[in-house]
C-alpha cells in the first residue's frame, strides 16, 4: 500500500523568486531549506507517494511556491491555501484556487477572541462557497477554540471540515480528558474529519509516542476510521529530532486496536477522499 502524508509544509532559500511575506526574514526559515524535492526524499522510502501541502506562513497570502510544486507534480501533491478572508471576494479566489490543485484552506483565530474567530462576514463567505465547491476548511485550533467551530459546523452543516493535529490537545504536556471529550463531541457534525498528526508535538513529545494512544483511542472510537487521516507536519518534527518513520510506525505498529482495513483509511483512505477525490 502506498500511503498519503496529509499535512507537510515546504519552502525554498530563493527567496527572490519566492519573497517572504510581511514581517517575514531569512532567519525565520528554520530549517533554511525544506523544498518539494527534499520533502519527497523522506517520504518516498517510507511508502509515502502522495502529501497534502499546506501553505507556509512565511509567504502570508501569497501561496506560488506550493502551487508551482503541485503544478510540477500534480499526481503527487495537492495544496491547502491561506487567502485573506477580509478580501473583496474570498469565495472567487475559492474557486480560483480550486482550479490550481487546491483542496482546502487553512483558518485559524489570528488576533481574534476565541468565541468569536469565526464571525467574520468574509469567514461567512468562505465556508459558503467551501461548502458548495467541496473545499475544506482546515482548522489551526486549540480545544477552548472548539466552542466556536461547534456553532459555525451547526449553522454551515453540509461544509467539509478538517481539525488539524488532534486540535493540539497535549501541547503543554498533558493531555485533558476534557478536552479530548470537546473533541470527540465533535463528532457529531458529519462532515467534520480529524488529522491524526504531530505527535512530536503533543504530550510527552517522545517517541514511539505510545503514551498518545488512549487519545488516538477515544477519538477514534467517535470518528471511525473514516474520518481520522495521518499526517506528520513535515519539517518541523525533524528539528526536534525526531523522524519521519517514527510518525508513520506509531499507526502501522503502535496501535493494537487498529485493524489492517483501520490503517488504510488513516494512511490512505480519508485523504484521498478528503483531499484528493478532485484528481
Amino acid at each position: 500500500m502506498k500511503y498519503i502524508d496529509a499535512h507537510s509544509h515546504v519552502w525554498t532559500p530563493d527567496t527572490k523568486a519566492y519573497p517572504l511575506g510581511p514581517g517575514q526574514r531569512r532567519f525565520n526559515m528554520s530549517p533554511k531549506s525544506f523544498t518539494d524535492d527534499e520533502l519527497l526524499a523522506l517520504a518516498g522510502p517510507v511508502g509515502v507517494n502522495r502529501v497534502v501541502l499546506i501553505q507556509m506562513s512565511f509567504y502570508a497570502y501569497d501561496n506560488s511556491y506550493m502551487l508551482d510544486a503541485i503544478h510540477k507534480r500534480p499526481k503527487a501533491f495537492v495544496g491547502v491555501a491561506v487567502i485573506d478572508e477580509d478580501g473583496r471576494r474570498p469565495d472567487v479566489e475559492m474557486i480560483k484556487l480550486k482550479g490550481m490543485g487546491v483542496s482546502g484552506f487553512r483558518i485559524y483565530p489570528k488576533n481574534r477572541k476565541k468565541d468569536d474567530w469565526l464571525g467574520s462576514d468574509g469567514m461567512h463567505t468562505m465556508w459558503t462557497a467551501a461548502a458548495k465547491e467541496n473545499l475544506q476548511m482546515c482548522c489551526l485550533m486549540d480545544a477552548d477554540e472548539l466552542p466556536a467551530l461547534d456553532r459555525m459546523c451547526r449553522n454551515f452543516p453540509d461544509t467539509p471540515v478538517v481539525i488539524d493535529h488532534l486540535c493540539r490537545i497535549g501541547v503543554s504536556g498533558k493531555i485533558d480528558p476534557k478536552e479530548v471529550k470537546a473533541l470527540c463531541d465533535m463528532a457529531r457534525h458529519k462532515n467534520v474529519t480529524v488529522k491524526v498528526s504531530a505527535f512530536y508535538a503533543l504530550g510527552k513529545k517522545q517517541a514511539p509516542y505510545h503514551d498518545l494512544g488512549p487519545m488516538i483511542k477515544q477519538v477514534y472510537d467517535a470518528f471511525g476510521p473514516e474520518r481520522l487521516m495521518w499526517a506528520t507536519d513535515c519539517p518541523f518534527q525533524a528539528e526536534k529530532g525526531h523522524t519521519y518513520k517514527e510518525s508513520i510506525d506509531l499507526i502501522k505498529n503502535g496501535l493494537a486496536f487498529l485493524s489492517a482495513d483501520d490503517k488504510e483509511h488513516l494512511l490512505r483512505k480519508t485523504a484521498e477522499r478528503v483531499f484528493f477525490s478532485g484528481k
